[in-house]
């Protein structure tokens, strides 16, 4: 299966101009294969969140670079990579970030209206299609505020897929939820994997969950720990 992310060596330093910076991130190698569903674990302060928002292009590594598709995202300008992330990454977060003024259906249109892109009819049928996937088509005029806390994070997981994403990056997604509704989001993940042929990285400390995926990546003290595919 072909290569669609790969970090080379990657490293992050945090106050590197100051008498005491701090290393966070050190010589990270990985490759994320095409429709692959993998975890990232590790304790708090490992540098597992740093790694994250490097891939997602929220944050730039000190030194490295990250290939997309082996294009380089090191050369891209700060429009560019935010024109990038909108294009290509989808993210999901502990907590929703719903806005509990807008219903459903428009939270998930949402990445359109920030972008000003038009909302067409095919983009309008794509986020019905969409909360039809995750269970809550008959929601969809329902205010967020109106739905449960399984309820909105289905659709934020919908509003992650707007814009057909090749990577959806999930940091925690399941951190705030109970354990019936966690074993329940999974299952919802997993099925996005294979329906769509999404790449999904999972950041959680949660063992019991990394178990459901095909590749467990543990980070401690910024390096790669362990790297097992099942």
């Amino acid at each position: 299966m072909a290569s669609i992310l790969s970090l080379r060596k990657v490293c992050k330093t945090y106050g590197e101009n100051t008498k005491n910076p701090t290393k966070v991130l050190f010589d990270v190698d990985l490759e994320f294969e095409e429709s692959s569903f993998n975890a990232i674990i590790g304790q708090s302060g490992s540098g597992k969140s740093t790694l994250l928002n490097i891939v997602g292009s929220l944050d730039r590594p000190t030194t490295g670079d990250i290939l997309f598709k082996n294009e380089s995202l090191a050369k891209l300008s700060k429009n560019d990579l935010a024109a990038f992330r909108n294009r290509s990454l989808g993210f999901i977060f502990q907590f929703h970030y719903l806005l509990p003024e807008f219903t459903a259906l428009e939270n998930v249109l949402m990445p359109y209206r920030i972008s000003k892109q038009p909302i067409t009819d095919e983009v309008l049928k794509r986020a019905n299609e969409l909360l039809d996937i995750v269970g809550l088509g008959n929601f969809k005029n329902k205010l967020a505020t109106n739905l449960s806390g399984g309820q909105q994070q289905r659709v934020a997981i919908a509003r992650s897929l707007i814009n057909n994403p090749a990577i959806v990056l999930a940091d925690e997604p399941t951190g705030n939820l109970d354990s019936d509704t966690t074993e329940k989001v999974y299952e919802l993940l997993r099925e996005i994997n294979q329906k769509f042929k999404t790449t999904f990285i999972i950041i959680t400390h949660d063992r019991t969950v990394a178990e459901k995926t095909d590749r467990v990546i543990e980070i401690k003290d910024g390096k790669v720990y362990l790297d097992i595919s099942k």
